[in-house]
């Protein structure tokens, strides 16, 4: 593998591609290319540290090893049991294997994944007179299979845990929102840490630590133990400890205010444990607070919040998205505000006219991520 110029394919969620390419071009990375659900680009190994350990909206981060062409089942045996898989792994290390298929000829992922497995243990036992063992849970090492029609693709995944385990959740709502989705959300509303932030519903609180980590530009993963790239035969402990302490050495003190309201004190509670495991418990506030009866209390503000859909947690009242609308109408002048939502009728009870929508994904749900934006009088005045 030649660690000067890697190869290297970063997987998110649809709709944060464009946050996810910004972020990979700050941190370094060179011929950026948006795809779907991924980001391409080139790096060294330093590089393929740095993003693992900093980039916020990346899921998982691999580097294609081998790539070839396979019409049958045979074909693709042959292949592998021929590749020097000796490179990547040692005999007395684990490994696993996931696959994603798109192809008419192999249309069963579970059964090309064990082809693979079949294709690696049986290289090591013809070269090495011993057999590897798969482990599932914690391997050693772990590659992705992808095959696109005929054109295959092998990948060692750098990173491990999906991306979005960031180690700081010890407890969850009933609809957490996913970190990657909470920290892309934040960055497309524009949150820098200049000024003061809000999540009027903020259930167990990932918004508002994703909201803190990027005002005090804290590496995503700080509380992360491991990577799978550690694992590797050609790990340079040395450079990754260099990298962490120049990241590291970048936080910054944060002088506004991050808040959140909720009216569910097991919620609160929630958000309490996770903002002490994130050690936030300076920076954020949360509070026994219902929106609707509130009133803006931090200038200038940006809102963000994930109200109930009426999907995962059942909202028993008709009037509240138009509530939510009344309450930015009269309470929160001249406030930004977004918030996502998977319920597109309900939306239009806010009664007003959203100035941005982006479509994103909540796991499964097709959802909207809309920006309203609140003015002092009418929008006309402001513009005058």
């Amino acid at each position: 593998m030649n660690t000067d110029n890697l190869q290297i394919q970063i997987k998110t969620f649809f709709g944060l591609e464009p946050v996810l390419a910004e972020e990979i071009k700050k941190l370094g990375g060179r011929n950026v290319e948006v795809k779907n659900r991924a980001v391409n680009c080139e790096g060294d190994l330093g590089f393929l540290y740095k993003i693992n350990y900093s980039a916020r909206t990346a899921l998982k981060i691999l580097v294609p090893v081998f790539e070839f062409k396979a019409f049958n089942e045979h074909k693709f045996y042959d292949k592998l049991s021929k590749f020097a898989w000796e490179q990547f792994m040692d005999v007395d290390q684990t490994f696993a294997i996931d696959a994603t298929v798109n192809s008419e000829r192999f249309t069963h992922s579970q059964f090309m994944t064990l082809k693979m497995k079949d294709a690696i243990v049986d290289y090591f036992q013809y070269h090495f007179k011993k057999r590897p063992n798969v482990e599932t849970r914690d391997p050693d090492v772990k590659f992705h299979l992808h095959i696109d029609r005929e054109l295959v693709t092998i990948s060692l995944d750098s990173s491990g845990d999906p991306l979005f385990k960031r180690g700081y959740r010890k407890e969850q709502g009933q609809a957490p929102i996913n970190e990657v989705l909470a920290s892309g959300m934040l960055q497309i509303a524009g949150w820098d840490g200049k000024g003061n932030f809000l999540d009027p519903m903020c259930g167990s609180g990932t918004l508002l630590i994703e909201a803190a980590m990027i005002a005090m530009d804290l590496p995503a993963q700080i509380f992360r133990k491991k990577f799978a790239f550690q694992n590797w035969k050609n790990y340079d402990s040395e450079l990754f400890t260099k990298i962490k302490e120049f990241r590291i050495n970048r936080i910054k003190e944060f002088g506004g205010k991050i808040v959140g309201y909720d009216i569910d004190a097991r919620m609160l509670n929630a958000a309490r444990q996770n903002i002490e495991a994130a050690e936030m418990e300076d920076v954020i506030e949360v509070k026994k607070q219902n929106f609707f009866d509130s009133k803006k209390e931090l200038f200038p503000l940006l809102m963000v919040f994930n109200p109930p859909y009426d999907e995962r947690i059942s909202i028993n009242d008709d009037d509240f998205y138009k509530k939510i609308g009344d309450t930015f109408k009269t309470d929160y002048p001249n406030t930004l505000a977004w918030l996502i939502s998977s319920n597109l009728e309900a939306v239009k009870k806010i009664g007003l006219r959203p100035s941005r929508k982006v479509k994103l994904f909540n796991g499964k749900l097709e959802t909207r991520f809309l920006q309203y934006e609140m003015y002092e009088g009418s929008k006309k005045e402001k513009k005058q």
